[in-house]
């Protein structure tokens, strides 16, 4: 589920491309998905490179230490592979696996309006973070929220997140607007 997302544009941020490793073209990239291997399961990923969209395609991969190195095909030596350095790899997000009813991606949470069951609004959904226990939802206050507080909500399905409603860009909790975050 840790996956970010670039936004209106349907894109799926799934990681970025790190530093040359060797002569021979390989770079480090760094994953956001989970596991990080996830990202291998891809047959295209794409990217910008010099403004203009690229397909890539991981000829080999292999873990190394808490990482992954990767050889995109077309990127023989380290002076070519040097030029995806930097690059964010993204998918359509069409091309997610789908998920179990009730399970959601990152950035299908992302923009969401968060109401508690009083009817108060409490902002929109910023960010996500990762805790180990459980995520975490980042609301943001908007304009019409109740009042100019961040909040930190945790997303616990059936005992704080009541209801997610991705047609109503919605997320009901059960959350009264004094708890400290």
């Amino acid at each position: 589920m840790n996956v970010q997302a670039a936004a209106a544009d349907k894109r799926v941020v799934l990681g970025k491309v790190g530093r040359v490793h060797g002569i021979k073209g390989w770079l480090k990239l760094n994953s956001f998905t989970s596991p990080p291997a996830n990202i291998l399961s891809y047959a295209e990923l794409h990217t910008e490179l010099d403004k203009a969209p690229r397909l890539l395609h991981i000829d080999d991969s292999r873990e190394q230490q808490k990482g992954l190195i990767v050889h995109f095909e077309g990127f023989n030596d380290p002076e070519t592979a040097s030029s995806l350095t930097g690059c964010e790899i993204w998918v359509p997000s069409t091309d997610m696996p789908a998920l179990a009813a009730g399970s959601f991606y990152w950035h299908e949470l992302q923009g969401l309006q968060v109401t508690n069951l009083q009817g108060q609004l409490f902002g929109s959904v910023q960010r996500l973070i990762e805790t180990g226990a459980n995520d975490v939802l980042v609301v943001a206050p908007t304009a019409e929220s109740c009042d100019t507080r961040e909040r930190l909500i945790p997303f616990l399905p059936e005992r704080v997140i009541v209801e997610v409603s991705l047609q109503e860009r919605r997320i009901t909790v059960d959350w009264d607007a004094d708890y400290l975050s």
